[in-house]
């Protein structure tokens, strides 16, 4: 999968501007927080400038172009919604690399040797038991859950 085609996804789970008072992210567009990104404008933020940063942050950081689909599209939501080193920690828990929130060699190559599906699945239950023990499970699981089970439909 290019970037192209898992930012045009992910754009679909994320939407435009919200700022729920119950969001410990806070204001928020195209899924970019105030509370990760505190110097930008959120309520003016373009598609574009969230293109970039959604590139530079979380698909390189993440090594999303080194991984297998749908791997590649669940490590980079994962890493979207919880940060690079959590997403890269489940990837690290599901196929039984060092966990380390790094995604270098080591974990490339066990990834490899798994079928992408599973690995995909297992990332995707580590996520989940994850977003189970979180405050705002109740306010927002229903909504996880369904994102989840959208990118295992990939």
């Amino acid at each position: 999968m290019t970037f192209d085609e898992a930012f045009d996804l992910l754009i679909n789970h994320e939407g435009g501007y919200v700022n729920d008072p119950l969001d410990p992210g806070g204001e928020t567009k195209y899924g970019i927080s105030k509370r990760s990104y505190p110097k930008e404008n959120i309520p003016g933020l373009t598609l574009e400038r969230a293109k970039m940063i959604y590139r530079r942050d979380f698909w390189n950081m993440c090594r999303c172009g080194d991984l297998p689909h749908p791997v590649d599209f669940i490590v980079f939501d994962a890493a979207v919604n919880s940060g690079v080193r959590r997403s890269s920690e489940w990837l690290q828990e599901a196929v039984g690399a060092v966990v380390d929130g790094y995604i270098g060699t080591n974990t490339l190559a066990a990834v490899r040797k798994r079928s992408p599906g599973w690995v995909a699945g297992a990332a995707t239950a580590a996520r989940l038991l994850y977003l189970t023990k979180l405050p705002g499970w109740k306010r927002f699981g229903k909504g996880w859950t369904r994102r989840l089970a959208a990118n295992l439909m990939l």
